[in-house]
């Protein structure tokens, strides 16, 4: 059997003088850690982030997975990354409130979000999503913009947003690129992935009015973070547990149904819970930007 010519790991094709150049840097640096390599490989292949910063936690992954394939030998890690294991942290900041918030969201004076910036608000955040969000907490993937939704100064909401998801027909369908030009443009769509209305908080209106603001705000901090623009955004409504009547009251789209199956469901065994998918442009010229 004829050996590929390419091998895809993170959204790159590796050809296989790549993946021997990555060899003879591990080989070349024996007291780097896997990290450190992360950045030598990005370097030496130039593998970057559109910010032109180097894409070295999608290199560091990809390697991982070259060692799972037997193509390369890694150094053992240094230390463990917490993956997998319960966030335990628990803070007198985080405990549920007495008081519910009870007025229409047109009445909450002051209602602003508050980007995390700080290492003390990330814990914060981090906290309340995991108490209080059916999922619990896990570290949204690639680049990502966090909110604290308060009121006068107390925290009604929290709102994150990451990566896209890599492909996913009924929004690939919808806005009409190729395959090259999703593999070009993908970082231009983010994904809502966490949206917490705290459980003391009983605002009617108050979600879809987050979303708007979210949305409007977004672009401008994506861009002074990151160095781009997204263009477009979407989400994943899980089935039946939610109807996604916050997304449709603030104008986003529902474009269809998934088909319960993971990244990783090769044999086409749908086990994961069904999402509607709903998405909104953030310009009015997403697709031209998307296919370019």
């Amino acid at each position: 059997m004829n050996q590929p010519s390419t091998h895809r790991f993170c959204g790159r094709d590796f050809s296989l003088e790549e993946i021997e150049t990555i060899r003879r840097l591990i080989a070349d640096n024996p007291k780097a850690n896997r990290s450190r390599l992360s950045r030598i490989v990005c370097r030496e292949l130039n593998w970057l982030k559109p910010d032109g910063l180097l894409k070295d936690m999608s290199c560091r992954v990809a390697m991982i997975r070259m060692q799972d394939n037997g193509l390369i030998e890694l150094p053992l890690p240094t230390q463990t990354n917490g993956n997998g294991k319960p966030y335990r942290r628990r803070t007198p900041e985080a405990e549920p409130e007495l008081f519910t918030i009870q007025n229409a969201a047109g009445k909450l004076q002051g209602l602003e979000l508050e980007l995390v910036v700080e290492r003390k608000a990330s814990h914060l955040w981090n906290e309340y999503i995991d108490r209080y969000h059916y999922l619990g907490y896990q570290p949204l993937p690639g680049a990502q913009l966090r909110y604290f939704a308060k009121t006068q100064g107390r925290t009604v909401a929290l709102l994150g947003f990451g990566a896209a998801a890599w492909k996913t027909a009924p929004r690939d369908n919808y806005i009409g690129w190729t395959v090259k030009q999703r593999e070009r443009n993908l970082h231009l769509i983010v994904d809502n992935a966490r949206f917490l209305i705290l459980p003391w908080v009983q605002s009617r209106n108050l979600a879809s009015k987050l979303l708007s603001i979210a949305t409007r705000l977004l672009p401008h901090h994506w861009q002074n973070r990151y160095g781009y623009t997204p263009v477009l955004a979407e989400t994943f409504v899980e089935i039946p547990r939610f109807t996604g009547t916050c997304y449709k009251a603030a104008n986003w789209t529902c474009l269809g149904e998934t088909k319960g199956r993971g990244k990783l469901d090769v044999k086409h065994q749908a086990k994961l819970p069904t999402k509607s998918i709903w998405i909104t442009p953030l310009n009015k010229h997403f697709r031209k930007q998307l296919c370019r």
